[in-house]
């Protein structure tokens, strides 16, 4: 295997995208090997980010550029225009991960409802894979295109997994109520998230509407084995990073509070990249901030029999970067934790 593998980024001046930059240059077997940007085609990437200057030196060129100096690349755009890219891709041999949403669902009827457009490649999207590390990894071995996924459906899957494998909870009727921070919404400034707007206040948005509610029912619904419909609740955060959802489903009778530690222990013992807190430590999006870190807590109501589960990530790393290197570190037969394993900072 080829000791340094050549990592592209199309869309590098996003988020999601500068965000790979940062920890790429930091992985053990990567070189970054070329990044583009539309917007900034023409202009070193240190230019946008100065926090890169001497550190990352590259001038952002076109999306082929990017594809032919590349053995992986990484495609940080809007939906719909990834598809093109990964064809090309494929057909040259490269690996290719999706940080849109063009390749996160796996049926084109819902597509087109959610997002208004058809599959453009849909042999490619038969091939493609659906990449949280920790629930879909043996699928996601020797793949070459990745959907990776959202950052509101990996916090709730991983909260969720556990109880929904084993039947413990009710599939059917699961609320979740879910705040991020801004960076989930992009780089580009909205009326809702420019600062005066967002700063001091708290709000949610696309209620019982949002893009990744079709994302979070096909993947509850294939980690459960039977349809699962859920309410979901997204808030938008007045902080930079970092995404907390609540999640509350019904428990079977006669499930127990130790019934369910015992099962999520189990579940995750092995598992480097998700915490379950002890008991009476809460989840807190600070815990989690800059890093490739999922916490969760449980709790049972009595009064009611529902299972709450809490689940903390940093949206730009678990729910968008760091996923999509813990997948690429899949997919070239790497250690999962090779440039990811960086310890959340204190405060």
């Amino acid at each position: 295997m080829n000791k340094h593998i050549k990592a592209g980024i199309i869309g590098a001046t996003g988020y999601a995208g500068v965000e790979l930059v940062r920890l790429l240059l930091r992985h053990p077997q990567v070189d970054v090997a070329a990044v583009s940007s539309v917007s900034y085609e023409g202009q070193p990437l240190s230019d946008i980010y100065p926090s890169l200057r001497e550190i990352c030196e590259l001038t952002c060129g076109s999306a082929q550029e990017v594809v032919d100096a590349a053995d992986i690349v990484f495609a940080a755009l809007p939906h719909g225009l990834s598809q093109d890219i990964a064809a090309v891709c494929v057909k040259a041999g490269k690996k290719f991960i999706d940080l849109g949403a063009d390749f996160r669902l796996y049926d084109s009827d819902t597509y087109m409802k959610w997002y208004g457009s058809e599959y453009k490649h849909p042999e490619l999207h038969k091939s493609a894979v659906y990449g949280i590390p920790e629930l879909f990894r043996n699928d996601i071995i020797g793949k070459s295109v990745v959907g990776n996924p959202g950052c509101y459906p990996t916090s709730i899957a991983l909260g969720l997994a556990p109880a929904l494998h084993t039947g413990i909870i009710d599939t059917k009727g699961i609320i979740i109520d879910s705040k991020s921070g801004v960076s989930g919404a992009g780089r580009k400034p909205t009326s809702t998230t420019h600062f005066p707007e967002c700063n001091e206040s708290f709000s949610a948005y696309k209620v019982a509407a949002h893009r990744h509610t079709p994302e979070i029912e096909q993947t509850l619904s294939i980690i459960s084995g039977e349809k699962s419909t859920v309410t979901f609740v997204p808030h938008l955060l007045p902080i930079n990073r970092g995404i907390l959802s609540t999640m509350y489903a019904r428990l079977k009778e006669g499930v127990t509070p130790d019934n369910v530690r015992n099962l999520y222990e189990t579940a995750y013992q092995n598992e480097y990249f998700v915490r379950l807190l002890p008991q009476g430590v809460e989840v807190n999006v600070k815990n989690v901030r800059c890093s490739n870190y999922c916490d969760i807590q449980l709790y049972t109501d009595r009064n009611t029999g529902l299972l709450i589960v809490t689940s903390v990530i940093d949206n730009m790393v678990k729910g968008a970067a760091g996923q999509a290197i813990q997948n690429m570190n899949l997919l070239f037969g790497l250690k999962e934790t090779d440039g990811i394993d960086m310890i959340p900072p204190a405060f």
